[in-house]
């Protein structure tokens, strides 16, 4: 017989290896889940078995010769569902239909499918028909359907396979049996579980500081004792109403798995900060036989201390809540998270720890670096599950000791000619720019930018603590290892001259970037640090994006648009992160507006405004082209701050030119600005000029000088920034053009 396992998405490894250990052959694995040959014992010994498989079909028929609805229907009247079903058994319909031009409507296709089983029955049966059931049939049919491939398989495991029956009572969020367990095969408690059981390690420590309901808990119990799942249901499976049922194999089944449970030897725990949770777990864990076996505790997690440590090493496995089916505010989460973080990284030396979060972004206030992940699916949920060594205070201090001679060895050891004259300009630097900086109070400034032709980069320093270094793309007359060596020359000057590590410089590249390239995301850390500026807070990133997050030379400008925004409504164009709406919230605005079509960018720009305590209702963000939002949105607003990209034809938007373009866009902006209202206009093109009759049309007035940092003075043609009014007591908004006018560039 041919049956079918399906699998979770990215499960397939592990059903297919259960499928193997139950002894199938002629294994092959599809998207959906495993195929296999098997006989009845196999079969059933898989069903008893597998912690992972979500049902088990076996397979009556496969064709790819039809061609309509009609030929579905006449080859399923063809087929012998006498030996499956009859007059007195009730049956349901269950399919799934991907990709076949021929089927509009996949629940047609299973009534179609429905309809043929009940004439063929009708035709054996001398007129009687079997009924239909959906909620608690006698027999499951299967209709699966991938482009022209049409199968009928029968349900043979059931379709509460995957479930274990010992949960009567849940909490909230749950994960699925399934799911739990693998989890736990990922974990590397599983695999310190088989290095005991080959006698190479003790037995491990599993706890689940966020247990609900248990379910990991339990698994991990049932794993430990070797207990079969299907002896936790043994009268619930599917095959049991099948013909081809066999009582006395099935029992020699149920008898050899009860023969090879063994005793539990680790210590599991689960903990919890709600009581009732904990009562939930405690009853769920009695109905699956283990409740001796798991210690069941009230507590929270983020008040633990070394006292609480249940043992030397172990692992902790866990699906904390991440915001997404719990009503919990994304603060509280975040919080939450980064708790968790420092609990485990500061209680639990030396344990491993695997983490499932429906929200990878909060992975990142944990503020380790995982060694591996894992794509999964829990609930619908798309979910990473994050695997992490804590390192143990003996490993932290040697590895500390290492780094320290590692940087010992770097800064005796003597400078090249050209890294001490790159070294000897960031020292110059140091004591001009970075005194006035700090006179300033300013924490995040451009230490150096290109000031030595042969050593061309920027050299950012952000609370004196990070290097963002940006190295300018070398000419391609440069030879690329005399381009290598003075850019590990230019590294090694910085981290002698100011101070900062090593391992906290980080090198990117810039190059002309064009259309959707610039807003790409480069990394995928995800990790965040915390920038100063003007008393407010930002994340910044150093390694995922071309830039950091922060525009460190426009920080006059958001400076000037905090004092310009007071019981103004304020719109940011092409926001990036929103760095200038906190200033404008900052300086209290009645309300921000901020639009991005950068989906990425936008997620930031809100977690900038939170983290400053701007979370009210009267702060909007829109994911779309800002060129279609000045188009299609008609509100007025009495600050706008306009920053456009260079150059732009990011797919499904017009192609846009700053220099060709800014008038229309300009124009766009003063539709929507109040009489009285101030637009403020930047660019970083270098060569911009602003057209002509702009200067006529309405009051322009050239700000770039006094909006350029004492950091930046160096380079004057860092931005262009112009104050925009109009020359009218009253500003009308009127439509606007729908397409991005293809003029030539005028002269003034």
């Amino acid at each position: 017989m041919i049956f079918f396992a399906s699998a979770s998405a990215n499960q397939n490894d592990l059903v297919e290896r259960e499928v193997r250990q139950a002894g199938a052959i002629d294994i092959q694995v599809s998207s959906g889940g495993v195929e296999f040959n098997a006989d009845l014992r196999t079969a059933y010994r898989f069903c008893m078995w597998t912690r992972c498989a979500t049902r088990l079909l076996v397979l009556v028929h496969r064709t790819d010769k039809l061609q309509s609805t009609d030929d579905l229907y006449e080859h399923s009247l063809t087929l012998p569902w006498e030996n499956w079903v009859n007059p007195d058994k009730t049956f349901a319909i269950t399919e799934t239909v991907t990709d076949c031009r021929w089927i509009r409507n996949s629940h047609f296709a299973s009534l179609r499918f429905k309809d043929a089983i009940v004439e063929r029955i009708r035709g054996k049966f001398n007129g009687e028909r079997p009924n239909v059931d959906r909620d608690n049939p006698d027999i499951v049919f299967h209709l699966h359907v991938n482009r022209n491939l049409v199968s009928w398989y029968v349900d043979f495991g059931g379709r509460d396979l995957s479930r274990r029956s010992y949960r009567k009572s849940q909490t909230q969020a749950v994960m699925g049996e399934f799911m739990a367990a693998s989890l736990l095969y990922r974990s590397d408690w599983y695999r310190h579980l088989c290095a005991f059981r080959e006698g190479q390690e003790e037995a491990p420590t599993m706890l689940d500081p966020f247990c609900g309901s248990g379910t990991i808990c339990i698994e991990a119990a049932l794993m430990a004792s070797n207990t079969a799942p299907g002896l936790l249901k043994t009268e619930s499976f599917a095959f049991l109403k099948l013909p081809i049922h066999n009582d006395d194999l099935w029992q020699e089944t149920v008898d050899q798995a009860e023969a090879e449970r063994c005793e539990n030897k680790c210590k599991i725990i689960g903990w919890d900060i709600d009581s009732r949770a904990i009562e939930i777990s405690t009853e769920n864990a009695k109905r699956a036989g283990v409740a001796s076996e798991i210690q069941f505790a009230v507590k929270d997690f983020t008040t633990c201390t070394e006292e609480d440590l249940p043992s030397e090493r172990g692992c902790i496995v866990t699906d904390p809540p991440y915001g997404v089916r719990l009503d919990s505010g994304s603060a509280a989460i975040r919080r939450l998270y980064t708790s968790m973080g420092q609990i485990i990284y500061n209680v639990f030396c030396g344990w491993d720890a695997a983490i499932l979060c429906g929200n990878s972004e909060l992975l990142g206030y944990i503020d380790m670096k995982p060694n591996r992940t894992n794509t999964l699916i829990n609930g619908g949920i798309e979910c990473q599950a994050a695997h992490y060594y804590v390192f143990s205070k003996a490993e932290r201090e040697q590895m500390i000791e290492k780094a320290k001679a590692r940087r010992a060895e770097r800064l005796s050891a003597p400078l090249s000619p050209g890294a001490q004259m790159a070294a000897n300009r960031l020292k110059k630097n140091m004591a001009s720019i970075g005194k006035e900086m700090a006179k300033e109070g300013v924490t995040c400034y451009r230490l150096y930018d290109a000031d030595m032709p042969e050593y061309s980069a920027a050299i950012d320093i952000y609370e004196g603590k990070w290097i963002s270094l940006q190295e300018y793309a070398a000419p391609s007359t440069i030879d690329p290892e005399d381009a290598k060596r003075r850019l590990e020359e230019l590294v090694l000057a910085t981290e002698r001259t100011t101070g900062i590590d090593y391992d906290n410089i980080f090198v990117k590249r810039r190059e002309i970037q064009k259309g959707a390239n610039q807003y790409t995301k480069k990394g995928s850390a995800s990790h965040f640090f915390i920038a100063n500026e003007n008393g407010h807070k930002f994340l910044v990133n150093f390694t995922d994006y071309l830039d950091t997050g922060l525009f460190l030379d426009h920080r006059p400008v958001r400076k000037m648009i905090e004092s310009m925004s007071r019981d103004k409504r304020f719109l940011n164009l092409f926001c990036y992160t929103a760095s200038a709406t906190v200033h404008a919230a900052a300086g209290g605005a009645l309300s921000t507006v901020s639009v991005d079509a950068n989906a990425n960018y936008l997620e930031w720009a809100n977690k900038n405004m939170q983290i400053n305590g701007f979370n009210t209702m009267n702060h909007f963000f829109y994911k779309d082209d800002c060129i279609s939002f000045l188009r299609e949105n008609r509100d007025v607003f009495d600050l706008i701050f306009c920053d456009p990209p260079t150059f732009s034809n990011s797919k499904g938007r017009d192609v846009f030119d700053v220099q060709r373009d800014h008038g229309y866009l300009i124009r766009s902006c003063m539709r929507h600005l109040a009489s009285d209202g101030v637009l403020i206009f930047s660019t970083n093109y270098t060569r911009f000029k602003m057209f002509g009759e702009l200067f006529e049309d309405f009051i322009v007035e050239d700000i770039t000088e006094s909006t350029i940092g004492f950091d930046f003075a160096r380079n004057s043609k860092i931005h262009r920034c112009y104050k925009i009014r109009h020359r009218v007591e009253k500003a009308m908004v009127i439509d606007v053009p729908k397409k991005i006018s293809k003029r030539v560039v005028k002269k003034s």
